[in-house]
């Protein structure tokens, strides 16, 4: 059984930062690409940045130059530094782990976090 189980989120100050954390535990051999998408009310979820397990980074437009991924394939963990937030950034955030492979098997699988809350105040 694999999880995918998100936190840092929180109540932020428009200006400030939040780091986000994300781990994926269970029976796991690899993951090739680790993300962030999120979802703000009467929205569609978006991706925010994916990382690959080579490390190539992608950027939705409104976040570059302020939020950065980063990812240890080892501990099967992905983060999200945000800095200068914006209350356009309110939103729940979602960990994704796509193509997760686990021990013992050759099929790849797609696995979604719970989602954790960021609100950027005014």
């Amino acid at each position: 059984q694999v999880q995918v189980v998100e936190s840092g989120g929180g109540l932020v100050q428009a200006g400030g930062s939040l780091r986000l954390f994300c781990v994926a535990s269970g029976s796991i051999f690899s993951i090739n690409t680790m993300g962030w998408y999120r979802q703000a009310p009467g929205k569609q979820r978006e991706l925010v940045a994916t990382i690959t397990s080579g490390g190539r980074t992608n950027y939705v437009d409104s976040v570059k130059g302020r939020f950065t991924i980063s990812r240890d394939n080892d501990k099967n963990t992905v983060y999200l530094q945000m800095n200068s937030l914006k209350p356009e950034d309110t939103a729940v955030y979602y960990c994704h782990a796509d193509e997760l492979v686990v021990v013992g098997s050759n099929l790849k699988y797609s696995y979604w976090g719970q989602g954790t809350q960021v609100t950027v105040s005014s």
